[in-house]
């Protein structure tokens, strides 16, 4: 079986994801990866940011108080934009075509949701809502080339990510799996399916995606001059938590519970380009992610070792979560 379809078997088996918990009683051990020792009991976390992002790619929200489903927090990676000449999803992970999506910012008009209203913010301050008629034409000019604004993706809908050529980014065989072209300097180029595992939305693939403030401060002792801003990692959930280790690859086939939710964490999150590119308030930085590949590779859902920086969860029970509740891993 060749990686990406080892990948896709894993990610989207029910028995695999939620393939091993401890039994009661029992205290977790800590792995190789980060000396990491997940004892709910001992250890504390809290909720510090909550993202949402209405439309792919763009800058997005910080709500105090959200409310997850089965796709995740409800109204993320809700819409994007397609480009009129390749029908491919536009990401800021070809940042040949859609890098300056950064620099748009799109939060919901009324209530979030699935096809709920979105103003967006478009370079230089103007506004446009996804309700006006001329909304695509706006956002054609804006961004350079032809694009709709879509609430729902396309069957078979891919975007494209290129490959930065970074030592450790990602197993090899695995990037020959993908290939389905080149950049001009030889990256490899990839045609990536949304929402694999939150069907209906525009997620790239786990419903939620968890970073803690521990991984960011380790991160960081290996490349200080760069600026670690959570924007960078575009998570899902931001958790406060002492230490400075890469401790979420440590809670893999755990349940990490937030106030009266129960995720379950099944891989680490490999990293992407999207991490090095200027938005506003940051710079380019490709040190970001040759740092993770340095100093973070972890293995991804049996495929292979990635760079990776937090944990991709499913939603095991919903309901809503607050910034400064309380979280643990069990």
């Amino acid at each position: 079986m060749q990686p990406f379809s080892r990948f896709w078997a894993v990610v989207t088996d029910e028995s695999n994801v939620r393939r091993w918990r401890p039994p009661p009683g029992h205290r977790l051990r800590p792995r190789r990866t980060s000396g990491f020792i997940p004892i709910a009991a001992d250890w504390a976390m809290h909720v510090v940011e909550i993202r949402r992002c209405p439309v792919k790619s763009m800058q997005g929200e910080m709500p105090v108080e959200v409310t997850l489903d089965a796709t995740g927090v409800v109204g993320d990676r809700a819409y994007a934009l397609v480009d009129a000449d390749t029908s491919a999803v536009a990401s800021a992970k070809d940042p040949r075509r859609w890098a300056g999506l950064l620099g748009f910012a799109a939060r919901f008009s009324a209530e979030p949701g699935a096809g709920q209203p979105v103003t967006i913010t478009l370079p230089g301050g103007a506004e446009v809502s996804s309700s006006q008629a001329d909304v695509d034409a706006r956002l054609s000019a804006a961004v350079g080339r032809g694009v709709t604004l879509s609430p729902v993706p396309a069957a078979g809908a891919v975007y494209d990510e290129v490959w930065p050529d970074v030592d450790g980014l990602a197993p090899a065989d695995f990037l020959a799996s993908l290939k389905s072209g080149q950049t001009s300097d030889g990256e490899t180029v990839s045609a990536n399916a949304v929402g694999m595992l939150a069907p209906g939305t525009f997620q790239d693939v786990a419903p939620v995606t968890v970073l803690t403030t521990a991984s960011l401060r380790a991160a960081q002792q290996h490349h200080p001059e760069g600026d670690w801003d959570p924007r960078r990692f575009r998570m899902t959930v931001l958790l406060d938590t002492d230490g400075d280790s890469f401790v979420e690859n440590d809670w893999v086939g755990f349940t990490l519970t937030i106030g009266a939710v129960r995720l379950s964490v099944f891989a680490p999150t490999p990293r992407c380009v999207m991490t090095t590119l200027a938005q506003p308030g940051l710079g380019v930085d490709r040190e970001v992610l040759r740092t993770i590949a340095r100093h973070n590779r972890a293995e991804f859902a049996g495929v292979g070792v990635f760079a990776c920086l937090g944990a991709y969860a499913n939603v095991e029970l919903a309901g809503t979560i607050r910034v400064g509740d309380d979280a643990r891993v069990s």
